[in-house]
């Protein structure tokens, strides 16, 4: 099981690889607690700003592994949800990147990370209900805010597919490679993201996702403790020297 799960250091971006090819990368409960421990591990880095979730040989997850499922095994975590990480991403950004198949708990995986960078002829579905199931790791919650209610919808009652090239023209997909570049091309957003100054970062990442339950006239109180210390902090002085020394900015993540 060791190798199920690879970790790749790219400066402060770190790779997470599902690798179990001969299943189409179909997620085990062993697989789910590994990917929670690694989410665990890279929040606790500091020398980690920007992750990044792709699968091996082709695909990126097919969902759960129906033949462990009949045997009574859910690839779920106790605390972060299918995969390890449907239910609790990490407070850092993570980028899916997606060759192939990305389907049932695979397009859940997906639609819980911040940003999606896909081959062109990469695969989109929740196909739970061809299969006498539903799609309970948040892709029902999720897929309507990400794309147009009635799409959605028809996804979500059909179990039919959606292509890349259509996921990118409604605003699923950030970025849309060739196909065996959804890695490189991931790498090269994850790096831009790294640039920029850690704290202030996560803030943003925070603020954006939990705003979109604030009410209309809170959403202001609710933002200034997040914000407020982020303004206050010595990677906001330093932003400021950098800018007014015309170089680029030395961030210590305090």
């Amino acid at each position: 099981m060791s190798d199920e799960l690879q970790i790749e250091p790219h400066g402060p971006v770190r790779v997470l690889r599902i690798s179990r090819p001969q299943a189409r990368n179909a997620m085990t409960g062993t697989l789910a607690r590994r990917i929670a421990a690694a989410i665990d591990a890279l929040e606790a880095d500091d020398t980690c700003r920007v992750a990044v979730i792709t699968g091996d040989g082709g695909h990126f997850c097919a969902g759960m592994d129906l033949k462990a499922f009949t045997q009574g095994e859910l690839p779920w975590d106790p605390v972060r949800g299918f995969g390890g990480l449907t239910e609790r991403p990490p407070a850092k950004p993570i980028i899916a990147a997606v060759e192939g198949y990305a389907v049932a708990g695979g397009f859940e995986l997906a639609l819980a990370c911040d940003l999606i960078v896909a081959a062109d002829n990469a695969q989109f579905g929740l196909p739970e209900v061809r299969r006498g199931l539903v799609a309970s790791a948040g892709g029902l919650m999720r897929l309507p805010r990400r794309l147009p209610y009635f799409l959605a919808m028809e996804m979500a009652l059909t179990g039919d597919l959606l292509s890349a090239e259509r996921a990118w023209s409604q605003g699923l997909v950030n970025r849309l490679a060739a196909p065996g570049e959804a890695l490189a091309q991931a790498l090269q957003l994850a790096a831009r993201i790294a640039e920029q100054a850690p704290l202030a970062v996560r803030a943003s990442k925070r603020i954006v996702i939990e705003s979109a339950t604030w009410p209309a006239d809170e959403m202001f109180a609710r933002q200034a403790p997040l914000a407020d210390p982020i303004g206050h902090s010595a990677d906001a002085l330093e932003g400021a020297r950098a800018f007014a020394e015309k170089r680029a900015p030395v961030w210590r993540g305090r």
